[in-house]
């Protein structure tokens, strides 16, 4: 499919590039079988606010797309076959791919998916208590504390609260009122 160490190796220098962090890069393909259109996701954020908005999504897929170009114009092949390139925000609910994600997000419930049982359990749900000692801390819904080593952390992801969207603000508000204003409209004209 494609060597995702080294597409990193190539993204994440054009991300870096435009102030920006490389949160993931996952490649896959859709359809039951896999075998439909395959799509390289890369999501990024800017470290000021942890999202990016439109135009920075565009910008980072034009590097990103001129990258690989160049990679791949010099004889080697980082994705074989056609794809689409996805450039996006990681978005409120988002995955928790690093150790400081796991520290900056405590304090909110995330899904962890492990490699191995810890205790019996392969998967934990409920509140992020952050970094401990090298190894991520969640107090799990139904079996109490859990601290497990990054390594054995398959994946992990914020559940989506009220309490995580209070924390999240969206960035690009615009348009926003012109939305209200039409739909108010619609009301006073029925």
């Amino acid at each position: 499919m494609a060597d995702i160490a080294r597409l990193i190796q190539v993204i994440e220098p054009e991300a870096k590039a435009l102030g920006f962090d490389l949160v993931r890069v996952k490649m896959f393909a859709s359809g039951s079988e896999g075998d439909g259109e395959r799509t390289l996701q890369v999501m990024a954020e800017d470290p000021a606010t942890g999202q990016l908005v439109v135009d920075q999504c565009m910008a980072l897929s034009r590097r990103i797309s001129d990258a690989i170009d160049t990679v791949e114009d010099g004889g080697e092949e980082l994705v074989e076959g056609a794809y689409q390139l996805e450039v996006s925000s990681p978005g409120i609910d988002r995955p928790l791919t690093r150790e400081s994600d796991f520290a900056n997000w405590a304090g909110h419930e995330a899904n962890l998916s492990l490699d191995e049982p810890v205790e019996g359990h392969k998967r934990l749900r409920g509140e992020l208590l952050g970094l401990e000692d090298g190894r991520v801390a969640i107090d799990d819904r139904k079996h109490g504390r859990f601290a497990v080593a990054f390594e054995q952390i398959h994946s992990a992801k914020l559940v989506l609260t009220d309490k995580l969207i209070a924390a999240t603000k969206p960035l690009d508000m615009g348009g926003a009122d012109e939305i209200l204003e039409t739909i108010e409209e619609e009301k006073v004209e029925d």
